[in-house]
C-alpha cells in the first residue's frame, strides 16, 4: 500500500520553496475581504510575509539605485559634452538637469513591477488585486480623483501663503514641464504600489488590525525620504498615513495614487517658475506652519476623494 499522500490543494509546509509557484497556484483571496487583508486566507503563512517584505525593501534599495545609475549612464554618453561622468551623476541626481529628474523617477517607477512580482510570484495573488479589490484599476475613479487633488492641493497653498505665487519663465523650462507631466505620475503611482501597495498588505497580512499595516507603512515611506528635519518627517508621516487610510476604505490605491501625483507635479512645477527643481529636491527641513498646511491639504484631499468614492459606489472588499 502506497504512503498517505496530502491533498493537492493545501499549502506547501516551506513557503521558500513555493517561490516559484511550481507546488502552489494563483489563487485570488477570500471574498468580503478588506484591501489590507488581501494576502490573508487560508494558503497564507506568516512566515511568507516577513520573507516577502524583506526581498521587497531589497528590490527597492538594489534595483532603484542601478536603473538609476544605468539611466544616467546613458545620457552622459548622449549629453555628456566633456564631463566625467561622476561630475554629470552629481548634477543629475541633485536635478540641476531634466535628464536627472528623468533617471530618478524612472526608476522609482520600477516599484510598480516589483510589487507585482512579489504579490504573484511570491504570494500567489493575482497582480489585479494589488491595484484594487474590485479587482483592477479602476481608471475612472483615478481620473476624477485627479482634479479634486489638484484644486485642494493648490487652494490650501494659495490660503497659506496669502497669494498666488509669483511666476518667472527660465531658459529651457519648456523641457522640465514636460519631464516632469511625462514622469513625475509614473514616480508617484511607483511609490503607492510600493509603499501603500504590497508594503501595506504585506504587513497587514501580519496583523488582523488595519491600522498596524497603515502607521507601519506610513512610517516606513516617511523615513525611506532620507534626511529631514522633524516638521519635514511629519508631513510626510501624516501624508503616508492618510493615503494609506484612504486606500483601505476606498478599497484600492487610485485616490492615493491621484493625490500624489498632483501633490508631485505641482511641486516641481512650481519649482521650475518660482525657483529650482533642484533646490526643491535638496529640501530637509520645514517650519511647523508649513507642515500644518500640507496635512490640511492632504486630510481635504482624502476627505473629497472618500466622498468621491462612495459616491460612485467603489468595492471597498473583494468580491
Amino acid at each position: 500500500m502506497s504512503p498517505a499522500r496530502p491533498p493537492a490543494d493545501l499549502p506547501p509546509h516551506d513557503p521558500v520553496i513555493a517561490l516559484g509557484g511550481s507546488r502552489q497556484p494563483i489563487r485570488p483571496p477570500e471574498s468580503g475581504v478588506a484591501y489590507s487583508a488581501v494576502l490573508r486566507g487560508p494558503d497564507h503563512w506568516p512566515v511568507r510575509s516577513w520573507f516577502g517584505l524583506a526581498f521587497a525593501l531589497f528590490g527597492y534599495a538594489l534595483v532603484v539605485p542601478i536603473v538609476n545609475q544605468l539611466l544616467n549612464g546613458l545620457f552622459w554618453l548622449i549629453w555628456g559634452q566633456g564631463a566625467t561622468f561622476g561630475q554629470w551623476f552629481a548634477r543629475a541626481t541633485a536635478y540641476e538637469m531634466p535628464q536627472g529628474l528623468v533617471a530618478g523617477h524612472l526608476a522609482l517607477a520600477t516599484l510598480i513591477p516589483i510589487s507585482m512580482v512579489m504579490v504573484v510570484g511570491w504570494h500567489r495573488r493575482p497582480r489585479q488585486f494589488l491595484s484594487s479589490v474590485q479587482p483592477g484599476l479602476r481608471w475612472r475613479y483615478l481620473l476624477l480623483c485627479l482634479p479634486i487633488a489638484a484644486v485642494l492641493l493648490n487652494l490650501v497653498l494659495w490660503i497659506g501663503q496669502g497669494s498666488i505665487p509669483e511666476f518667472s519663465a527660465p531658459h529651457g523650462w519648456w523641457w522640465w514641464v514636460l519631464v516632469i507631466v511625462l514622469c513625475s505620475p509614473l514616480q508617484a503611482a511607483g511609490e503607492e504600489y510600493f509603499f501603500r501597495g504590497y508594503l501595506l498588505q504585506g504587513i497587514g497580512s501580519l496583523s488582523r488590525h488595519r491600522w498596524v499595516g497603515i502607521v507601519a507603512s506610513a512610517l516606513v515611506f516617511a523615513l525611506f525620504h532620507g534626511v529631514q528635519n522633524i516638521w519635514l518627517f511629519i508631513d510626510r508621516f501624516a501624508f503616508g498615513l492618510l493615503a494609506a487610510l484612504l486606500v483601505v476604505i476606498t478599497g484600492g490605491l487610485e485616490a492615493a495614487i491621484a493625490a500624489h501625483v498632483a501633490n508631485n507635479v505641482f511641486a516641481f512645477g512650481y519649482a521650475v517658475f518660482t525657483g529650482s527643481v533642484a533646490g526643491t529636491r535638496a529640501v530637509q527641513a520645514i517650519g511647523p506652519t508649513q507642515a500644518l498646511m500640507d496635512v490640511a491639504g492632504f486630510a481635504l484631499v482624502a476627505l473629497a476623494c472618500w466622498w468621491l468614492g462612495r459616491r460612485l459606489k467603489v468595492a471597498t472588499t473583494t468580491p
